[in-house]
């Protein structure tokens, strides 16, 4: 298997709160509640993890709520290149109501500044040897620039690192003139980005064709319960995942990009890679928290996995 760095410059810890049916302005009385130390970068290493990468993590993490994060770290084994700096990591309220709907109340994160940054990037520099690819993964902290994140991304690369890309708006911006390997952006994220509607199938290949064009090798959009388009040179393939009870829908889409990169570094076939993250990312859904939890149940979900090739040629 592979060392694998993951990069989440803005984790969270996310609090998620069962509740029947939110009611906006009135007392809500919680059915459940759950807390995790996490952030997009720290859900794909869970998942990796546990399909037997080695795994590096690296970011910022406020020094007045860090017990969490420690934790979960060393429960993990996973090495730390955390950045410690002032202030607490930022809190993610999730409210998912008993229909799956999830409300999201998004804390902003410690201010980030030049000293924190620069060492960061030298931390990096002795990191990254070794590792075959970076996940950089969440969205911006303040005093982070996407400047600033275009720069990190070619640190990354010109030490010879395969960039997976998940964020959104100027940050998507910024990364994608990086050129990273792959990216995996919903079908909002894309089309705030390019401009244009990218909802349909055809709309999405067009999109895809953009990029890789551009010199992106792997572009993975993804749908929700519509499924998840993978398009890359000769490539046009789509998933569409099995019918699951929705617990919690947070990272679904970490645990879709973990599957991803795993089959890719495994050189597997694209139907079994796209299938098997697809399957990954539908148990993600059925539970609250990050990681494969029930091997025999994955494997049942990728079996109930629709595949459909689609025309490559518009992606040429």
């Amino acid at each position: 298997m592979a060392k694998i760095l993951t990069l989440t410059l803005n984790p969270a810890l996310d609090i998620t709160v069962g509740v029947d049916h939110l009611r906006a302005g009135q007392v809500n009385r919680a059915q459940s509640q759950h807390s995790h130390a996490a952030g997009k970068g720290l859900n794909v290493a869970q998942v990796l993890a546990d399909l037997g990468h080695s795994i590096t993590v690296a970011g910022f993490l406020g020094r007045d709520n860090l017990p969490p994060f420690e934790a979960l770290i060393a429960r993990r084994g996973f090495a730390d290149g955390f950045v410690r700096v002032a202030g607490e990591t930022r809190s993610n309220i999730k409210l998912v109501e008993g229909n799956g709907r999830v409300t999201d109340i998004n804390g902003q994160g410690p201010m980030i500044d030049d000293q924190a940054q620069l060492t960061l990037l030298a931390r990096l520099e002795q990191l990254v040897e070794g590792h075959e690819v970076a996940v950089v993964a969440g969205s911006l902290p303040p005093g982070i620039s996407p400047s600033w994140l275009r720069k990190l991304l070619l640190q990354l690369r010109a030490h010879g690192l395969k960039v997976a890309l998940d964020t959104s708006g100027e940050a998507l911006r910024a990364g994608l003139e990086s050129l990273p390997w792959l990216v995996k952006p919903n079908t909002d994220e894309l089309s705030e980005v390019l401009g244009v509607p990218v909802h349909s199938q055809a709309e999405q290949r067009a999109a895809a064709a953009r990029l890789l064009a551009s010199g992106v090798e792997h572009v993975v959009v993804s749908q929700g319960e519509q499924g998840v388009s993978w398009f890359a040179r000769d490539l046009a393939l789509h998933a569409r995942p099995p019918l699951v009870e929705v617990a919690s829908t947070v990272g679904a889409g970490d645990s879709l990009l973990a599957g991803m990169v795993h089959g890719l570094l495994q050189v597997e076939p694209a139907a079994h890679t796209l299938g098997r993250a697809t399957a990954i990312a539908a148990q993600a859904v059925s539970q609250v928290g990050f990681g494969i939890r029930d091997h025999a149940q994955l494997a049942q979900l990728e079996a109930g996995v629709q595949l459909t090739e689609q025309d490559p040629e518009g992606c040429r």
